[in-house]
């Protein structure tokens, strides 16, 4: 199969996937550019290149601070549950966050170049309609995680400090939502805001554990090595980046076109590993030297002890920065939510639209994460399963854009089901089958399913790594059958669509 590149000729008067005539702009509904208002205008539509205002310098921070908060501590528990010492705790972590990194990292490239979200850009894999498959993984998965925040927040403050956690609950989803509404450039703000006003904590939390002015004792058993937990928190950390892979187009696609990819990967990989490497074995001292099972008590009683008060202060920037997590979480799963529904039925591509499906997913988020208490174990699991339905869908994602189609889309044709993408991918869908099978024998959830495999190795889950290496090269060979002229003809004519679109 040769490469899709783009056509040299103009616009094309057939439309390739029919052979009928070429559809209408389907780009029309898209609002004019304009300068950047207070509050997003764009919901899952085109950024022009007018309103491409972002800085590529901005995507380390900004993925750093999204890993810089108690979930990320949380992660370095894990090794010593499993029978790991702090030290094999930190090689097997930051391997795993390495490694999930990288396939995280090569989507960012995807939303510069092509000013989409992320999950638009995935109908050339599944189609017009077949993209509502992966969308249920990414779309239960953003609003999982905004409910095991809400939960890990309510339940931490409230033993902290004796708050109310359905109080707390409220208002973190409400700061959460009005992020998520005013949008893409509050977001960025709101986390470069945390970033330069949280290090310095963290940078004296850090120095005062290593000085040993954070408490704490050296274990009585400390641990050591273990092949079956090594696994276990390698698997772990790599899976924590590569839920990351939904998200990464919706915060690079303000970015110039002609960004250097390698610069954008770069960026987006050092900001998102870094916290991490720092964070998980901070988590995993807490845990051998302090015997904490909770990274918020961990995190107060650490820092209360360097310095009086300390603790309680970084805590509640810690939360802060959950929080501002929580809304990249509504305003991605918003994007997946408004693109589900224009799969079935067009939607208009406005401010209003993006704000309801918002506040409809807040509500959801919410009262779930009220009703759960202190019960978010089975969230955890279901975060665990939306996880297997992901990884199949990057993998066809990386290979269909690096690989087949070389960063080339018809941008024009991922808006209709009449274009050259048509309503059903079957490549992308069968390869996306595939995968989720393949992984079914290497799954292990606590006391829902483990798969023989898993068994075998103990209860070592890495269904991850096979769903990523199976539909990847799957999709890779059904690919040879695609027809580049084909897309060619609809790239040249897309591209006349833009082009009529972008003004200032």
């Amino acid at each position: 199969m040769a490469p899709v590149s783009p056509a040299p000729g103009g616009p094309a008067s057939e439309n390739p996937a029919s052979g009928g005539s070429a559809p209408g702009n389907p780009l029309a509904g898209n609002p004019p550019a304009a300068r950047t208002p207070l509050v997003e205008a764009r919901s899952l539509d085109w950024v022009p290149t007018a309103e491409r205002h972002g800085k590529v310098a901005l995507q380390g921070p900004f993925w750093f601070m999204g890993n810089f908060q108690p979930f990320t501590l949380a992660i370095g528990l894990v090794g010593p549950s499993v029978g790991l010492s702090l030290g094999w705790t930190a090689v097997a972590g930051i391997a795993g966050i390495l490694f999930g990194t990288l396939f995280m990292a090569f989507h960012a490239t995807q939303g510069a170049r092509l000013g989409l979200p992320q999950m638009i850009q995935s109908r050339a894999q599944f189609g017009y309609s077949g993209v509502l498959v992966p969308l249920v993984g990414s779309l239960v998965t953003f609003v999982a995680f905004n409910i095991v925040d809400t939960v890990i927040i309510g339940s931490g403050l409230q033993g902290l400090f004796g708050w109310s956690p359905v109080l707390v609950g409220i208002v973190i989803s409400v700061i959460a939502t009005a992020l998520a509404v005013f949008g893409h450039d509050w977001l960025h703000l709101a986390f470069k805001v945390l970033f330069w006003i949280s290090l310095p904590f963290w940078l004296v939390l850090t120095v005062g554990v290593l000085a040993g002015a954070a408490g704490g004792t050296a274990p009585a058993d400390p641990g050591g090595f273990s092949g079956t937990g090594f696994v276990i928190m390698f698997t772990v950390a790599a899976s924590y980046n590569i839920t990351y892979a939904p998200y990464v187009s919706d915060y690079s696609r303000y970015l110039p076109e002609d960004t250097a990819p390698a610069k954008i990967i770069g960026s987006v990989f050092w900001g998102a590993a870094a916290s991490p490497a720092w964070l998980i074995p901070l988590g995993a001292w807490f845990a051998t030297n302090l015997g904490v099972t909770d990274a918020l008590v961990g995190l107060h009683d650490a820092g209360n002890e360097v310095v009086p008060a300390f603790g309680s202060i970084l805590t509640l920037l810690a939360v802060l920065a959950l929080v501002a997590t929580m809304g990249l979480n509504a305003y991605s799963g918003m994007l997946s939510l408004v693109t589900a529904v224009d799969s079935v039925r067009p939607v208009p591509r406005t401010r209003s639209v993006r704000v309801v499906a918002i506040l409809v997913l807040a509500v959801v988020w919410t009262v779930v994460a009220i009703g759960l208490s202190d019960a978010s174990a089975a969230v955890n699991n279901a975060l665990l399963i939306m996880l297997y339905l992901l990884a199949p869908w990057t993998a066809v994602n990386l290979v269909d854009y690096f690989f087949v189609r070389r960063s080339h889309y018809a941008i024009a044709d991922l808006f209709t089901p009449d274009g050259v993408y048509g309503r059903w991918g079957r490549r992308g869908l069968i390869a996306y089958g595939v995968g989720i099978v393949a992984e079914l024998p290497f799954v292990h959830v606590a006391d829902v399913f483990s798969g023989p495999v898993a068994d075998a190795l103990g209860g070592v889950d890495v269904a991850v790594v096979v769903g990523l290496v199976v539909p990847g090269t799957v999709y890779l060979l059904l690919s040879r059958s695609l027809d580049p002229q084909r897309e060619r003809t609809a790239i040249a004519r897309s591209e006349d669509a833009l082009a009529g679109l972008d003004t200032p």
